[in-house]
């Protein structure tokens, strides 16, 4: 994949997706988009490409090519319903949505993600909060990024969120020159648990055009970590994550608390650099496998456990795509004869005869 630092689609959902507007990126869990229209729009958006443009839009036809899909794939038992920003839909067609999703059976959880209570707190009414507390479990992230953004009005919503039963998340984006100090991220997230929504992710920003001067160093979002881990309520520290240029998905990053292990102990520091050890179990015994058969998932595909396969033995190593090809050794023998001078190692010549004379 070219790399320019900034890019389009930097997360590479369009590859994820298999029906229009539908992004299939973890195996037990789906980014479903249902519009391009946002209360506001941020300039380090990554999905900047798409939102705000009226000729990017999801009809009725695409929504049931999203349903259909859903109800074809029994390992999807999560729906985010995403954008552009689902609550600035007019609450009938997303009344139908989230009707259509609860007739799934294997669909456990909805989740939406918006802004709307934040740019636009009124449109937050009893009215909606009744509608969606009929379709619970159902979770809902908002995104402030400042404590200048949480008002008496973002309250209020959050109020009428809570009060119907919708559990209230936190996504903030790490901005250069905005929130990129320890100072100000303690103030937000102890504001945010004051109106009853609890810190969930600190983005890294995304590789986005336009957005280069918002961009930190991953250092910076490890420092701030570090500055509230100990310092505030457990549950008032996000996880600090990079979402992976070319669709890796969210890698969580923590400042290292583990010093140094041996097969019998562990060294750790806590946050204010204070070493200590662990003594591991002499004898352990893990949990016998008939124990855990009922709760193994069998819709997971094969491949999609990842390191956690590695470890349960399902495979003994994971490669990248062409790796056995590229490592044959008849393929070494034909890419030799492809380009000679590109195998010739630094220090012993050019590969070209020498004279003899000379």
């Amino acid at each position: 994949m070219p790399f320019t630092g900034e890019m389009e689609d930097s997360l590479a959902e369009d590859a994820h997706s298999p029906v229009p507007g539908l992004v299939h990126r973890y195996p037990d869990r789906v980014l479903m988009l249902v519009t391009t229209q946002c209360a506001s729009y941020c300039r380090y958006c990554t999905r900047s490409r798409i939102v705000g443009d009226p000729s990017q839009t999801f009809s009725s036809k695409d929504f049931e090519a999203q349903l259909d899909y859903l109800r074809r794939t029994p390992q999807v038992r999560d729906v985010l319903l995403s954008g552009g920003d689902p609550l600035t839909l007019a609450p009938r067609v997303l009344e139908r949505l989230l009707t259509a999703l609860r007739e799934i059976p294997h669909i456990e959880i909805i989740r939406i993600g918006s802004r709307v209570p934040v740019f636009m707190p009124q449109r937050v009414t009893d009215d909606l909060c009744e509608m969606l507390q009929r379709f619970h479990p159902l979770w809902l992230n908002i995104h402030v990024n400042h404590p200048n953004e949480i008002t008496a009005e973002l309250a209020q919503a959050c109020d009428k969120l809570t009060r119907a039963g919708i559990p209230l998340g936190n996504q903030s984006v790490l901005l250069a020159g905005v929130n990129d100090d320890p100072h100000i991220q303690r103030k937000l997230v102890h504001d945010l648990v004051r109106i009853r929504v609890r810190p969930y992710y600190l983005y890294q920003c995304d590789l986005v055009h336009g957005a280069g001067h918002f961009r930190t160093p991953i250092g910076k979002g490890i420092e701030i970590i570090e500055s509230l881990r100990g310092h505030t309520s457990g549950f008032a520290v996000p996880t600090y994550v990079v979402d992976a240029p070319g669709g890796g998905g969210k890698i969580p990053l923590n400042p290292n608390y583990l010093i140094s292990y041996s097969d019998h102990k562990v060294v750790l520091r806590n946050y204010e650099g204070y070493i200590t050890t662990y003594e591991e179990p002499l004898e352990y015994q893990p949990i016998d496998p008939s124990l855990v058969k009922p709760y193994v998932d069998e819709t997971l595909e094969p491949g999609q456990s990842g390191v956690f396969g590695l470890l349960e033995g399902e495979e003994l190593a994971i490669k990248p795509e062409g790796f056995d090809r590229l490592h044959e050794r008849g393929g070494l023998a034909h890419r030799l004869r492809e380009n000679a001078e590109k195998w010739i190692p630094r220090g012993i010549g050019d590969g070209k005869p020498k004279d003899k004379g000379g």
